[in-house]
């Protein structure tokens, strides 16, 4: 049976000369390796060159993201994709539904706003345990879903310019 979640996208449109960024919140630094390595397979996989930039957590990704893709456009080198990657773990405090809803919220208005590809892969999880099964290549690899969004939402932009 095929996994839907895993199936390859049937999208053939051009991506070639593309170039990614990937912002990562380096909080548990073994799970930010793990998804950081999905993102990357993904992303050599489709012949993409880019660039890892690294913040302290999940709150200023969003922020780097942004300043990131000015500096890169001033600069001439335009990003055309980009992917979030991070971890939040639920404490005892509310500071886990601030930092998951507050990254997601502005990830989302920062793709809204530009136009921009953006593939979310900051996981929120209740336990370590449930962030690791997220994180690693071998069983949900949410880094390198991440990724795949992200680059199929910049086939969706690429396929749509040319209508």
């Amino acid at each position: 049976m095929v996994d839907a979640r895993r199936a390859p996208l049937k999208d053939d449109t051009d991506i070639s000369g593309a170039r990614a960024l990937i912002v990562e919140a380096r909080f548990y630094d073994d799970i930010q390796d793990a998804l950081l390595e999905g993102a990357l397979a993904e992303l050599k996989a489709a012949g993409l060159a880019y660039d890892v930039i690294t913040v302290p957590g999940s709150l200023e990704v969003p922020a780097a993201i942004a300043i990131a893709l000015d500096a890169a456009e001033k600069n001439g080198k335009p990003y055309d994709a980009a992917i979030a990657l991070g971890c939040v773990i639920r404490g005892d405090t509310i500071h886990f539904e601030i930092v998951s809803m507050e990254s997601s919220r502005a990830l989302m208005d920062l793709a809204v706003a530009r136009k921009f590809p953006l593939g979310n892969g900051i996981i929120t999880v209740d336990t370590e345990v449930q962030a690791w099964e997220r994180a690693r290549a071998s069983e949900l690899n949410k880094g390198g879903d991440a990724a795949r969004a992200a680059l199929a939402m910049l086939r969706i932009k690429r396929r749509l310019a040319k209508a």
